[in-house]
């Protein structure tokens, strides 16, 4: 998944349009962007859309951002999407493995309820959006074989710290949130799952979207989530590998599988190593997922 488009779960205007957005996955949200007072209905239009939108061909992957594990909304959440089969929830103000495993129980019981296949309903959790979270990035190995990826949030987590803002007067992240966004870079790794990129809130600012786009996918992000439809072009160029790209990283698993047991290889008076063909492997195995 390279973009991944929040929509708010109340607009039915923005869901439909959110379908022919270019989205590689679609994010149904019922926390921030919906009112307290309108969670109840906003449940129900998501899950008539998904209903809809789940049966439709070429159709993106579909998720939905449920409210926090300590709201209290959660179960209310869950009980009314189920139902309808969202390929996954998006978990928010996650606190590391306890909380991908405490998610889980609760999607199991709704998945017998309605019919699913255990397992069936995946786990992307946000991160780093509390302080406590940013101790616990590392336990998300092994908690669950829902989970799906890592991404990260520094809205939250600015509010969290009472910070002023999370960027420079360059615009770049301060501190707190450059660490928070290599925990989750890293907590990802170590959980063998793909790490997205968080937000980039400025949707008319398309240089400096492009300029962070560019900025992830040399750290080792896959992709990154968007705000507004105009963002997802550029997000998605940004993290489809060249054609360059992909024809070294060919040439990379081409020369190891003609030499095996080679622990070096050399190209074009270049070596490359093992580490250099697992990434090259993971490359073209995304290729084929796109």
């Amino acid at each position: 998944m390279r973009s991944l488009l929040f929509v708010p779960a109340d607009s039915a205007k923005k869901l439909d349009k959110a379908m022919t957005s270019g989205a590689d996955a679609l994010i149904v949200d019922l926390e921030d962007s919906v009112a307290h007072d309108g969670k109840a209905r906003a449940r129900d239009s998501a899950a008539a859309f998904l209903r809809e939108a789940t049966a439709a061909a070429n159709r993106p992957y579909l998720m939905v951002r449920v409210n926090a594990l300590d709201t209290g909304l959660t179960e209310a959440d869950l009980e009314a999407i189920a139902p309808a089969k969202p390929d996954a929830i998006m978990l928010p103000k996650a606190e590391g493995g306890a909380s991908v495993i405490h998610a889980d129980a609760k999607l199991a019981v709704r998945e017998a309820r309605s019919g699913l296949p255990d397992g069936h309903i995946k786990i992307l959790p946000i991160a780093t959006e509390t302080a406590a979270s940013l101790f616990v990035a590392g336990t998300f190995a092994g908690a669950c074989a829902r989970l799906i990826g890592l991404t990260w949030g520094a809205e939250d987590l600015s509010a969290d710290l009472d910070a002023r803002t999370n960027r420079g007067a360059d615009g770049r992240w301060l501190d707190p949130y450059r660490l928070a966004r290599v925990l989750c870079l890293a907590g990802a790794s170590a959980a063998g799952v793909p790490a997205i990129d968080t937000v980039y809130v400025d949707f008319r600012d398309s240089e400096g979207l492009r300029g962070e786009c560019a900025e992830a996918a040399r750290d080792g992000f896959i992709g990154k989530m968007a705000i507004h439809p105009a963002q997802v072009p550029i997000i998605n160029d940004a993290f489809t590998p060249s054609a360059d790209a992909l024809k070294q990283a060919q040439a990379i698993v081409d020369a190891f599988a003609a030499n095996p047991g080679a622990g070096v290889v050399g190209i074009g008076g270049v070596m490359y190593d093992r580490p250099h063909l697992s990434r090259a492997e993971r490359l073209l195995a995304r290729m084929k997922i796109l």
